[in-house]
C-alpha cells in the first residue's frame, strides 16, 4: 500500500517504521531479513490464503443499490514475471472476477496457462455468489457450459462473440444485416445512442439488442439465450474517425437496453482498474519471485492491497498518487487499512 514493489523495499519500509510497527506488532527481533520474508512466502499454503481472502470478501456488503443490475466481469490476466524460460517455469496466469460497481476483486483462480480459461471460469462461478448479477465475459468464455452454469446461479450474462465463434458470429452479423435492410420492422429490437466526450476525442456508441423470437435454433444452442447484441463505436481522435463493432450474446430480454449498456461498458472496468492499475502502479510484471508459492501468495496480497486503495474514496487521485501518500501520511494509511468497514455487512 505505500509502494514497496519487492522484499528488499518491504523490509525497508519496516525498518524505517520500526517504531510505529512495534505500537502494534509483537516485534521482540525486530525487522526479519528480505530472504527471511521470501522464504515465508515461499512456503505459506496459498489455498489457506485464498481462504482468507474469501471469507474477508464474504463479510462485505456488496448489494446493488438503484435501478440497474450489479455487473461482475471476469477475465484472464498472466503475471510475466512469475516464469522464466531458462529455468522453465511458466508465467502464472490468473482469471478473476470483479464487482464493477465497487470496484473490487471478488475472487480469483490459477491456471497453468490463457488456453485454460475455459476450464478456470467454471470453477471461478462456483466460488462466488452471482445471484441477480451480470456477469460479462470476453470471448474464451463463450461456452454452452458457462451459460449454462450461470443461469443455474440465478444470474444473467453478456458475452463477447468473436472469430473463436465463427458460425455464430457471421449468423450474427446476418441477423443485424438483415435487421439494418428492412429498418427492423416486425423485429422486436431496441437502439440507444450515447456520447462520450474527452479532451481531444469524441466517441459515439450505438447499442442495439434484437429478440430471438424468429431464431430458436440459437436459444437451443446456448442456455437462457434471450438476446443478441451490437455495440458500435465511432471514435474521433485529432480529425481521424475509427469504427469498431462488437457482437454479444446474453440472456437479457430485448428490451433491457439499459442493463445492456451498462454491462458492455463496465466490464471493461476490470482491464483497466485492475489488470492496468496492476501492471502499471505495482509494477507486477517486473516483479521475479518465483520460489515456491511466493509468486501465488504476493500476488494475492497486491489484490488485498488495491482493493482497500480502490476503497478509500477520500483522495481522488490514481492508485500510484495513493500508495505514496499512504507512505507520506500516517493518517491516510490508516484510512486505507480500514476503508473496508464502511461496506462490512452489519449484524442482524
Amino acid at each position: 500500500m505505500c509502494g514497496a514493489n519487492t522484499m528488499v523495499e518491504v523490509c525497508e519500509f519496516a525498518e524505517a517504521n520500526l517504531e510505529w510497527l512495534q505500537s502494534f506488532l509483537d516485534l521482540k527481533n525486530d525487522i526479519s531479513s528480505h530472504n527471511t520474508f521470501e522464504r515465508g512466502f515461499a512456503k505459506i499454503n496459498p489455498t489457506f490464503f485464498e481462504e482468507c481472502f474469501r471469507n474477508w470478501i464474504n463479510s462485505l456488503d456488496l448489494s446493488q443499490d438503484g435501478p440497474l443490475k450489479k455487473v461482475i466481469a471476469i477475465d484472464g490476466k498472466t503475471s510475466r514475471g512469475s516464469g522464466c524460460q531458462t529455468k522453465k517455469v511458466k508465467p502464472i496466469h490468473t482469471v478473476a472476477a470483479w464487482a464493477s460497481s465497487h470496484r473490487i476483486m471478488l475472487d480469483q483462480v490459477k491456471t497453468e496457462e490463457k488456453s485454460n480459461e475455459m476450464t478456470a471460469v467454471p470453477k471461478l462461478l462456483g466460488k462466488i455468489d452471482i445471484e441477480g448479477s451480470i456477469v460479462t465475459l470476453d470471448a474464451m468464455g463463450c461456452q454452452t457450459k458457462i451459460q449454462q452454469q450461470i443461469i443455474n446461479q440465478h444470474a444473467d450474462y453478456v458475452v463477447n462473440v468473436k472469430g473463436n465463434q465463427g458460425s455464430l458470429e457471421k449468423e450474427i452479423k446476418a441477423l443485424f444485416a438483415h435487421g439494418d435492410s428492412i429498418q427492423y420492422k416486425k423485429i422486436y429490437n431496441r437502439h440507444k445512442i450515447e456520447k462520450v466526450r474527452g479532451r481531444s476525442r469524441m466517441e459515439t456508441r450505438k447499442y442495439s439488442l434484437i429478440r430471438l423470437r424468429d431464431c430458436p435454433e440459437f436459444e437451443h444452442r446456448w442456455p437462457g439465450l434471450r438476446s443478441i447484441g451490437r455495440l458500435i463505436v465511432k471514435r474521433t481522435e485529432n480529425h481521424k474517425t475509427t469504427e469498431s463493432v462488437r457482437y454479444f450474446i446474453t440472456s437479457l430480454a430485448y428490451d433491457d437496453i439499459d442493463n445492456f449498456m451498462h454491462s458492455a461498458r463496465k466490464h471493461w472496468d476490470i482491464e483497466i482498474n485492475l489488470h492496468w492499475s496492476l501492471d502499471v502502479a505495482f509494477r507486477e510484471d517486473a516483479n521475479r519471485m518465483r520460489v515456491g508459492f511466493s509468486a501465488e501468495n504476493i500476488e494475492l496480497i497486491r489484490r488485498i492491497a488495491l482493493n482497500l486503495l480502490k476503497q478509500e474514496a477520500t483522495h481522488k487521485r490514481g492508485i500510484e498518487s495513493r500508495r505514496k501518500r499512504a507512505e507520506w501520511d500516517r493518517d491516510y494509511l490508516w484510512k486505507v487499512l480500514t476503508a473496508d468497514q464502511a461496506i462490512i455487512k452489519q449484524a442482524n
